[in-house]
């Protein structure tokens, strides 16, 4: 590494972290950017629900950073976890080594959110990770496999019954993803369970679904998950789970071994920034530059930061790809016009709208000047255009294409593998001990 060139440390390659390496990479050569990750792949979380549905591999959503960045000479990789900042040094410490920095930029993004409650954490399937989706497929797929064989009619009910908890785009995308699965795949693939409801619960503490959308794409969204069966109940808080009963607030219980996790994200703390740094959902506080509040060389993009400095976001931007992109361009201008002498541009959000896939040419979008709302086929056509083109590089793009033709036009597909880890075996080696 060339020691003249101002070395840049980012933790976290998603939509931020990416855009931001990809821009100063771009911008100049007098920058090095060191990029680490947990992971040594780069992946597409609005698709997550697809692999863990069996309708996409994990190859048609991730792609390896060495790889992406291949033939940068300014560009290092290490692959490790964040474990201590020590600002009066330059200096954080990785799970694999330590590393220096000029400028250090976090973009973390998120966790799954539990409340505090242990038992959720312990027994229901988040969707946060690669690792979630392969997990959250392979535990429906042997479960459907155990009913397949019990006699226990109540154990046979309780792993055909689905919970769901999360009324926003992802908890949405997962009920409708199921209900299309229920109707055209699972009792042709499991002929003994063919008198079985397979129920699918859509559960959110909320009064609506799709809380920051209009009421149109609400409404809309509530009667198409209806109309497929989706069983949907809101205003409903789950409280527990111990692994083979949702239980709420107002006393309901719902017996299932599946609970599914989408209620709620939240970022993490780490060693070395004060307390004082942190805001709601431990975001970290930034200026309009993304600075964190009270460091010199230190700042954060994506959902793990919370800016308030933006007119028309004073309780900050909403956690959402668009924001995270062009905070990382940004952020990666500003950079390079401090390097040059020049002046930095405060960052401003231009929303680009939202949209939300419920199933089969069903889907919502809104966008906000002028303030249009789309529903049905043109909506679903529209998410499928903007998450294409949204996927890191054409390899995935052509992938994924071809693997939406096929499931469109069979209504089926191929990736409905059980790849069984320890858990999974220690499980069923338990149900049938």
């Amino acid at each position: 590494m060339d020691t003249t060139k101002m070395k840049t440390v980012i933790v976290g390659g998603g939509f931020a972290g990416i855009n931001l390496a990809q821009q100063l990479l771009k911008s100049s050569q007098n920058i090095h950017v060191t990029l680490v990750d947990r992971n040594n792949y780069n992946f597409f979380p609005p698709l997550l629900y697809q692999v863990a549905t069996g309708f996409l591999d994990v190859s048609n959503i991730s792609y390896p950073y060495r790889r992406l960045f291949r033939n940068q000479p300014n560009f290092t990789f290490q692959m490790g976890e964040l474990l201590e900042i020590r600002p009066d040094q330059n200096t954080i410490e990785l799970s694999t080594g330590e590393l220096h920095y000029d400028n250090l930029i976090i973009a973390t993004g998120t966790t799954s959110n539990y409340f505090g409650m242990q038992n959720i954490e312990k027994y229901s399937l988040p969707m946060k990770t690669i690792d979630d989706a392969i997990a959250l497929k392979n535990t429906l797929l042997s479960r459907l496999e155990i009913a397949s064989r019990t006699q226990d009619k109540a154990e046979r009910k309780r792993l055909t019954t689905i919970v769901v908890a999360g009324g926003g785009p992802t908890g949405v995308e997962v009920a409708g993803m199921l209900s299309e699965l229920r109707q055209n795949i699972f009792k042709k693939d499991y002929p003994e369970l063919a008198d079985l409801s397979f129920d699918i619960y859509l559960v959110d503490g909320m009064a609506t679904l799709l809380t920051p959308m209009s009421e149109k794409s609400q409404a809309y969204t509530l009667k198409s998950l209806t109309n497929m069966g989706v069983q949907v109940k809101l205003n409903k808080r789950v409280t527990d789970f111990q692994g083979e009963r949702v239980s709420f607030a107002d006393g309901e219980v719902i017996e299932t071994r599946n609970l599914i996790w989408a209620a709620g994200v939240t970022s993490q703390r780490f060693k070395g920034l004060p307390v004082e740094s942190y805001g709601r959902g431990n975001r970290l506080l930034v200026d309009a530059f993304n600075k964190v509040q009270g460091e010199g060389n230190i700042y954060a993009i994506g959902d793990n930061c919370l800016q308030t400095t933006d007119p028309a976001f004073t309780g900050g931007h909403p956690q959402v790809a668009q924001v995270a992109i062009q905070q990382g361009q940004n952020l990666a201008k500003n950079l390079v016009a401090t390097m040059n002498g020049g002046n930095q541009k405060p960052f401003t959000y231009h929303d680009k709208g939202s949209m939300a896939i419920i199933g089969r040419n069903k889907a919502v979008t809104d966008l906000p000047k002028p303030a249009i709302h789309m529903n049905g086929f043109i909506a679903w056509l529209m998410w499928l255009f903007v998450h294409l083109i949204s996927l890191v590089n054409f390899r995935n793009k052509l992938k994924t294409a071809y693997n939406w033709v096929a499931a469109y036009l069979s209504k089926d597909q191929h990736l409905r593998m059980i790849v069984k880890s320890r858990t999974l075996q220690e499980e069923e080696a338990d149900h049938w001990r």
